[in-house]
């Protein structure tokens, strides 16, 4: 998959109309704080179309960006970020819900989870209930150049383990820094988006 163009078409908020795409949808979903911006970015090979943040929560929209005028990267908001109310954090959940069951386009969820870490209990929960809504799913294990090499085998099998990982569904060990996993997720990208 090789990114010729990449921009920013729709922002929707919490009271927002989704729009209605032709094209088909990818969704990028993953707790706050676990690299999704800067995946969006590496994936897409612009440096800030994705606004990244010292500060976790900030994707509070879900964000539509159209690539290769062929299909769509939806960023939808992070889960589980304990420093914004509770209501809040259930309308966001609300909006991801509805985008999820809503969308007549989305072909692929990529889950993101931090490689580093036991996944949690919100990480658990969201893998369940996208399986739930029938969809298959690309996991995929953010900030692997934080490891040693000798260790990412064993952290991706704690991981498969911990989520109960169905066999459909395919798991990468990537990283924004060193560009580890991005070919191979564009391949499944590109795949799942003709399909």
């Amino acid at each position: 998959m090789h990114i010729k163009q990449a921009v920013l078409e729709t922002v929707c908020g919490i009271t927002s109309v989704l729009p209605k795409n032709d094209l088909p949808e990818i969704a990028f979903l993953g707790k706050s704080n676990v690299g999704k911006s800067s995946l969006i970015n590496t994936l897409m090979q612009r440096k800030s179309l994705a606004r990244t943040s010292q500060a976790p929560g900030k994707t509070q929209t879900i964000n539509y960006y159209k690539v290769n005028d062929s299909l769509y990267f939806v960023d939808l908001p992070g889960y589980g970020y304990a420093k914004v109310s509770q209501e809040l954090r259930q309308k966001w959940g609300k909006m991801i819900e509805r985008y999820i069951t809503s969308s007549p386009t989305l072909k692929l969820i990529c889950l993101l989870v931090d490689i580093r870490h036991e996944p949690t209990e919100n990480d658990r929960l969201m893998y369940d209930w996208i399986k739930y809504h029938g969809y298959k799913v690309l996991l995929i294990l953010t900030k692997a150049d934080k490891l040693k090499r000798s260790v990412l085998n064993k952290h991706i099998k704690m991981i498969e383990k911990a989520l109960k990982v169905a066999d459909e569904d395919m798991v990468v060990a990537f990283s924004s820094e060193t560009k580890q996993g991005r070919e191979e997720v564009y391949e499944i990208i590109g795949n799942m988006s003709i399909s």
